[in-house]
Order: structure tokens, then sequence, then C-alpha cells
């Protein structure tokens, strides 16, 4: 399944450095507003110990893990509801995105020009969410004309989402993101359709100095203070040596880890933190050929799940034999973790849980 988690952030935080680090994909990355136009896409593989866990145990011929889909978007600046710098461009690139993770600067560098001349990661923060939410309203006033006319008609789902499009507007109005906004699950999803940006889920990526990689400083500490009170989440990492270490071969980004004492490059986490916000899971199927991990929603049913594989496992399927991955260690085969009864049958109503190694049945 295809999803995608938008980079945005104000000019020169480090958004294209990091995205190059992510992908390797090389995009442009200057000290200048604007440097990025077009967004640049990156397929990023999301690093999943448990999948070196199975091929030592099952040797295969292929292993392919999970991945996430990054969007590096053009830097917002004040004033981008409005169409100030390239705002209606970035604010319908976010748009299409499912979640965003928003690059903050917190790092000083004299060198490194920040558009406000001035490092204050809570201002760039406060900058992003208020266009955000002055971009949601304009969207959110536009569409209410057409279902006010319908809900006066009569229209009964008119009505409910003329409802939903008062209190959302209310809370935009006090200046707050919709993602705050308390719903019940029907008006949850009514505001899915409505493809609001300050709803999307949020991730705050802290782009330090070297200084600040193992404890962090003063700006990511007011960051994390932020980011609890808005439920949203963060990560630091540091941007710059994430890019040299994206450069190294693997023995060479050990021993450059090592140095800073580091177990695995930021990046890694960045990628599972931003798996995690897409409400994605992984399941795994293990064979001769091919070791996977198959990314699916948390909370999808077994039939879901093989129709991530191919649509006619889901409208074909039977049941699906599970394991767990500690059965697999502990019994090394599938028939010996089916002789200790560990094995297990499930059917149609069997919601995958993350880490599920699974062999469906179907009809085709």
């Amino acid at each position: 399944m295809s999803l995608s988690v938008g980079i945005v952030g104000l000019p020169n935080v480090g958004k294209s450095t990091i995205f190059n680090a992510l992908t390797s994909a090389g995009a442009q990355s200057e000290n200048y507003p604007f440097c990025t136009i077009e967004p640049n896409v990156g397929i990023v593989p999301v690093p999943d110990e448990r999948l070196g866990q199975i091929t030592s145990i099952i040797k295969t011929q292929k292993v392919i893990p999970a991945s996430v889909e990054f969007v590096d978007i053009a830097g917002l600046v004040k004033g981008a509801s409005t169409g100030e710098g390239l705002g209606n461009q970035f604010l319908a690139n976010i748009r299409e995105t499912n979640a965003i993770m928003e690059v903050v600067r917190c790092f000083d560098d004299e060198e490194v020009v920040h558009v406000a001349g001035k490092v204050d990661p809570l201002g760039d923060i406060e900058v992003i969410e208020i266009e955000l939410v002055l971009s949601d309203l304009q969207s959110l006033e536009k569409r209410a004309k057409k279902y006010q006319a319908a809900a006066r008609g009569g229209d009964k789902e008119a009505i409910k989402m003329n409802a939903l499009l008062d209190k959302a507007t209310a809370h935009l109005e006090d200046g707050k993101a919709l993602r705050s906004l308390t719903l019940s699950e029907d008006d949850a999803l009514l505001l899915e359709e409505l493809q609001c940006i300050s709803a999307k889920p949020l991730l705050y990526c802290c782009n330090v100095d070297e200084a600040g990689i193992k404890d962090g400083n003063p700006h990511t500490k007011a960051v994390a203070e932020h980011a609890a009170n808005v439920g949203a989440n963060m990560v630091t990492i540091c941007g710059a040596l994430e890019a040299e270490l994206s450069e190294l071969p693997a023995e060479e980004q050990l021993e450059m880890l090592a140095e800073y004492d580091l177990k695995e490059p930021g990046l890694n986490r960045l990628a599972k933190e931003a798996y995690s916000l897409l409400g994605l899971q992984s399941y795994f199927t293990a064979g001769e050929k091919e070791v996977r991990a198959w990314t699916i929603p948390v909370g999808a049913s077994a039939p879901q799940a093989a129709g991530v594989i191919h649509t006619d496992f889901e409208r074909g399927f039977i049941k699906a034999n599970i394991y767990e991955l500690n059965d697999l260690i502990e019994h090394k085969t599938e028939t010996e973790i089916k002789s200790a009864g560990k094995l297990r049958q499930e059917g149609k109503e069997y919601i995958v849980k993350d880490g599920d190694i699974i062999h469906f049945l179907f009809n085709v």
C-alpha cells in the first residue's frame, strides 16, 4: 500500500539534507530559500531487525523490507496561506500526503541563513501551524457554502457534514489544528473526506548539530515539551551526520556510529517513527524464495492482509496459518512449530498482529 509522509518546514532547516540522507536520491540541497521547487519523492525501507532474525533460520533468496514514501516539499514562509513565497504550491502538495513530518531547526550556525534571522524552533512551528490552520479555514469556508444549501433542502448527509463543518471551523478559528479536535468515529470519517492539512498526523524532526546528538539541547527540550502538549511525536537527528553516514560503506558507518556512542543511524528511528505515524504495521511471509515484510494498517483483518499481496487472495481467502517469531526461534521449522501446537489456524475475523508470520490458504 502506498502512503506518504510530507517533509515540511521553513526554508534552510535541513529538509532536503535529511531527505537526501533518507533516500540517497541526490535531491538538490543548497543554502538559500525555495531551493526545493517541485516536490522530490523517495521510497525508504523501514529497518526491521525481525527480518534478520527470520532469515538467520529460514535461508532465502531475497529479503524485502517494508517501506515508506517521503515527499520533500518546498519550504514554507509566513503568509503561505495567502500565496506568499511558494505557499499555494506548498499547501497543495502537502494536502496530497497522509502525514506530516516537520523538520525543525535546532542548531545554531551563523553560516546557514535562517529565514527569520534567528533560530527559534517554537516560533518556526507556530508559523507553519498558523498557515496550515488558515489554509484549512479557507478550504472549509468554500465547502460550507455547498453543504449549507443542501442542508436547507433537507439532505441528511449534508446536515451531518454541515454540523461537522461548524464544529471544525470554530476549532480552527481558535487557532487550533484539527488533529486536536475530539470527534465521534462517524465525524472523524467525514473529516477524512475533507483532506484537511491540520488534521494529518504530525511528527517533529529536530535537526541538531553534532553536540546535540546524544542529549539534545535547549531547543530540542522546548520542542519536546510542545510536542507532548499537542499530542505529536518527536525524533532528534543530526542531518549533517546522517548525510555523511549515508555515503559510507556499512562497516565504516558502524565505526562512525561508535565514535558517537550510537547503536544505529538516526534515520532508522525516523523511518520507524514515520511508519508508526501512518498507523501501519508489518506481517511477514517467509520461504526459500523470499522473506518479506508486508505493510497493512493497524486493525486489518486476515483477508485484508492477504489482499495486500494480491486482490484475488482477499476475495478467495479461506484461512491463515500463523505463528510467532519467538516460536520460529525456539522450534526452527514450521513442521516443529506445528508439532508443538504453536501453529494457529485463523479465519476471516482474525485481526492481524504486528509481527505475525503468515501463510494464506485461498481459492482463486
